[in-house]
């Protein structure tokens, strides 16, 4: 039973004006522990042609390789260097002075997922293991607006995720790990998945697979149709722990083509066409080399502190990748989700602020 909602933020609405505002919905998309050298770069060569991490490379190399970065990174990721770069912004591209960092000082997922949703740094998180969140997400804040009330929903491939949410508090649906489809309406679709991710072990035990994730989530948008809705993807992080880089690439491939399908079905709905943006980040970096151990992150892994961060919708400017004069960072995340929603995010702990170019306008207040 979801216990009622505690009331850690204001009390009072606080509601942000911009001109020309069109975002009415927000999908927030994480890619678990995807590296910015594949976004920007694409396939990397050490790790491709080294049979230690990639079983097939001859089979990889047609399907990822290319002569140049810009090539490279097309392949791995159409969606995003096709429709994201050209309509969009992506930040975090080291090469070109554009840099993302996470604040919190553990650089692996927990504490990454709860300082996007919380855009704050908690010292405190500091474990992966299925506790609920003590800190108020703008996910909880948002759902306290009568404007999105019930509104406010997830999928996820982690299991863990429903206790960084604070499901149990919030009351904020999270379907997460192996957790089927329930309730009265299930459709034939959802009965379908229920079936496959219970017949067909998934490799990671207690998290399903990303394929499950994504179509299981489809079937809610399309029934519930939420306002701000958050899917979560992890396999690209299982993949790169057991070292399979052949395997990694495929699936962050795969996630591409996700995204592109969802962002497709948004703009065939009157609820979403011109009305949506979507945010994408992943919870933290990874190693740079074999030697710098690609596999692993956390703070003996050098630089898995690095992420990235790409936007795309009716009111962020087309600008492609962005330099930045400073380095932004994963607490600023969440406040720039609840600006494009006219709202100012406050509640018991700091929040860090909107990311300004995202939002392409300066913003005033109104209390």
């Amino acid at each position: 039973m979801k216990r009622t909602i505690t009331g850690f933020c204001f009390l009072f609405m606080t509601v942000i004006s911009y001109a020309q505002r069109q975002t009415e919905n927000i999908f927030l998309i994480t890619t678990d522990g995807l590296r910015w050298q594949e976004v920007f770069g694409g396939a990397d060569s050490s790790l491709l042609f080294d049979p230690a991490f990639t079983s097939d490379t001859n089979k990889l190399k047609k399907q990822f390789w290319a002569n140049t970065p810009e090539e490279r990174r097309k392949k791995l990721l159409p969606f995003f260097w096709e429709t994201i770069a050209k309509q969009g912004q992506l930040y975090g591209n080291r090469w070109k002075d554009s840099r993302m960092n996470v604040s919190n000082t553990y650089w692996f997922s927990y504490p990454g997922y709860s300082e996007i949703l919380c855009g704050y740094a908690d010292d405190r998180i500091n474990s992966n293991d299925a506790k609920d969140n003590p800190n108020t997400t703008v996910f909880e804040f948002i759902n306290q607006q009568p404007a999105y009330k019930g509104k406010v929903a997830g999928y996820a491939t982690w299991g863990v995720i429903p206790n960084i949410v604070n499901e149990n508090r919030t009351g904020i649906p999270i379907n997460a790990g192996n957790e089927p489809v329930s309730g009265p309406n299930v459709n034939t679709n959802e009965k379908m998945l229920n079936e496959i991710q219970d017949k067909i072990p998934s490799p990671w035990g207690e998290t399903r697979q990303d394929f499950i994730t994504y179509y299981m989530a489809k079937e809610y948008i399309q029934k519930n149709k939420p306002k701000v809705f958050f899917l979560s993807f992890d396999e690209s992080d299982d993949y790169a722990h057991a070292g399979k880089y052949d395997n990694y690439l495929q699936t962050v491939n795969m996630v591409d083509k996700f995204i592109a399908d969802l962002w497709n079905y948004l703009q065939s709905q009157a609820e979403y066409k011109g009305k949506t943006t979507i945010l994408l980040t992943t919870d933290h970096g990874r190693g740079h080399t074999p030697k710098a151990r690609w596999k692993d992150h956390g703070t003996k892994t050098p630089d898995s502190f690095q992420i990235w961060m790409g936007a795309m919708g009716p009111d962020t400017p087309a600008l492609g990748e962005v330099k930045t004069e400073n380095v932004l960072f994963q607490n600023q995340i969440a406040q720039t989700l609840a600006h494009f929603l006219g709202l100012d995010f406050k509640c018991e702990h700091p929040v860090g602020e909107a990311i300004p170019g995202v939002l392409g306008t300066k913003a005033s207040i109104k209390r």
